[in-house]
């Protein structure tokens, strides 16, 4: 999502940027209308039938001439049916019949009416065999449809003769046959119409007339944007600045002119007419959850495989074997972490953390020493139930565990801050290193030691590293925003 940017962050000219944004949806409204004009050219001639005069020469759309044709020699024959129903009428008002029937009867055939219907027959045939229409089938389908059902015809192809013949008029009310017509069908021939092509064999279409003076408006303010872009940064090319405002784009462009629904869209978030932010939150979150799982286990496998490359190439056991030749550790602060570290938690340990647990550590030495040591010896149980002798051992082993509790935290603190002590086990660590990588060195020791590593980073990445889509990456992305909410309030809170 494409965030307003700071040369629209202000209220300034504000009416002018809403006023470009209004113009904007009012062109994408256009291109909307003028993309579904053919396909709801039907409606709008039935319904809005001064629109399609005007917006017909837009589109190079005439009516078909042969449907029109056929629809004018319809209105003719209404026109004669007309006439001689009234003149039948009139002779029947000049000799009225008592038992007359209430529904209109047929005018009487006529060689002019006779003729009429067979043209009628004969245009309606040649309209099945070419047909004219537009969509290919679909509307001369409906037509012979709802003409079969109206005159029970067995097949569709000869319900327009059966409609236009001298028996079906007279067996039925005329009158609403030709109601009929005019509601059902008289529309959709109606709507037909042809397009007029170029010398490319394209339709003719002038809608670029239309759309012209919209993108001379949009062309202008993307130069007054871009300009202020520069103005701003100037160490931006013109590419680059007009990689900042790449949406706008798509309004200057004379076709696939319905991407002009990013730009719009954009326009009227930034002027603040609608706002997109929980779509972009929603779009955000989805891509996150699409992305950190895919991204967590590729990660997670390109790390393991360096690190097996590594150690097939000796890289790790010359690292360990060989400390002169590694790569210069740089210490922040000049000083040791983990040594710091180390001391610290063994300072914590001896100092205050044995002292807590003395009670207990005296506990388990006189139980160690009475029941466990003391007890091995013959006749020590015998000695235990004498009347004054028996609490000797008891009383002595309480007074030793005491004394070497005491004795070896005493002695466990002399020895830890002795320098001497210290300077030993520096040494003695050195030279356990030194033994140590002696025996690694000899070659199936390190053969060995890196195929047992290299597998146990192979099962690693089996059991574990690919396994990591299976977390609920949901939820994490859930804890990520959570997080983020406390830390903007916290922040609101300290600025307010």
């Amino acid at each position: 999502m494409v965030h307003q940017s700071s040369q629209f962050s202000g209220r300034r000219y504000l009416w002018l940027k809403r006023g470009i944004a209004i113009l904007a949806a009012f062109n994408l409204a256009l291109v909307i209308f003028d993309f579904t004009y053919p396909s709801l050219r039907s409606l709008y001639v039935e319904f809005i039938p001064r629109l399609v005069q005007i917006y017909d020469p837009v589109k190079g759309i005439h009516p078909h001439p042969e449907t029109q044709h056929y629809l004018e020699r319809v209105a003719a024959l209404e026109a004669q049916l007309a006439l001689q129903d009234h003149q039948a009428a009139t002779q029947q008002d000049s000799q009225p019949d008592p038992q007359q029937a209430t529904q209109p009867p047929l005018p009487n055939q006529s060689a002019e009416l006779a003729t009429s219907l067979a043209e009628l027959r004969s245009l309606s045939q040649r309209l099945s065999q070419q047909d004219p229409f537009s969509d290919r089938g679909a509307t001369l389908a409906t037509i012979q449809q709802s003409l079969q059902a109206r005159t029970g015809a067995e097949l569709p192809t000869a319900a327009f003769d059966r409609f236009w013949s001298q028996d079906y008029l007279t067996q039925t009310d005329w009158l609403a046959e030709i109601e009929f017509w005019h509601q059902q069908i008289r529309p959709l021939i109606n709507a037909n119409y042809y397009r007029r092509v170029n010398r490319f064999g394209h339709p003719v279409d002038y809608f670029w007339l239309i759309d012209l003076p919209f993108m001379i408006i949009f062309a202008i303010d993307l130069a007054v944007r871009i300009r202020g872009i520069r103005q701003r940064d100037p160490q931006l090319t013109w590419f680059e600045s007009i990689l900042r405002r790449w949406y706008d784009l798509f309004l200057l462009f004379p076709f696939w002119r319905w991407l002009r629904v990013i730009p719009v869209t954009l326009r009227l978030h930034q002027v603040g007419l609608i706002n997109l932010a929980p779509l972009e939150a929603e779009v955000q979150r989805d891509f996150a959850l699409g992305f950190a799982g895919e991204l967590i286990q590729v990660v997670g496998v390109h790390a393991i495989d360096l690190s097996q490359d590594a150690i097939r190439r000796g890289d790790v056991m010359q690292w360990l074997l060989y400390p002169k030749l590694r790569r210069e550790y740089i210490q922040v602060n000049n000083q040791n972490e983990i040594s710091i570290i180390v001391k610290r938690i063994t300072d914590i340990i001896i100092h205050q953390v044995i002292p807590q647990i003395q009670p207990d550590l005296e506990l388990f030495l006189n139980y160690t020493l009475h029941h466990i040591i003391l007890e091995q010896f013959p006749g020590y149980t015998q000695l235990r139930y004498a009347p004054v002798i028996g609490r000797l051992p008891q009383r002595t082993t309480e007074r030793i565990t005491k004394n070497l509790s005491e004795g070896a935290y005493q002695s466990l603190v002399q020895v830890w801050e002795d320098p001497e002590v210290a300077e030993m086990t520096v040494n003695l660590a050195q030279n356990f290193r030194d033994a140590l990588a002696t025996e690694l060195k000899k070659k199936h020791n390190v053969q060995e030691i890196e195929d047992l590593l290299i597998d146990l980073l192979e099962e690693i990445k089996i059991n574990y590293v690919q396994r990591l889509t299976d977390v609920d990456i949901e939820q994490i992305v859930d804890e990520a925003e959570r997080l983020y909410r406390q830390r903007e309030g916290g922040a609101r809170s300290e600025i307010g």
